[in-house]
């Protein structure tokens, strides 16, 4: 069995990188409220998730107020998906 992705392997980025594969992006603000996460906490997994490339982080602004925009990247998608196969062959399903 190939070995599981030690970055997937919290379930914040997890959860992170679910959401990220159907939306492709989403604000930092829809993040923390599906994920129930701190802003502390999501600050720092996006932050890990990011540094190792598999999604890219866009500041910005939406009107007069700033906004925070993630997307998943094609390295972070292939990551997840060899992560999830792995997975189904660990539980061999």
């Amino acid at each position: 069995m190939k070995p599981l992705d030690p970055l997937l392997n919290n379930g914040l980025r997890l959860g992170i990188m679910s959401l990220l594969i159907k939306l492709e992006s989403a604000s930092f603000v829809y993040l923390k409220k599906e994920l129930h996460a701190t802003q502390g906490n999501l600050s720092v997994q996006l932050d890990k998730l990011n540094q190792m490339g598999y999604l890219k982080i866009k500041k910005g602004y939406k009107e007069k107020y700033p906004q925070t925009l993630c997307s998943i990247t094609p390295l972070g998608i292939n990551a997840f998906k060899d992560h999830v196969q792995n997975l189904k062959n660990y539980l061999h399903l």
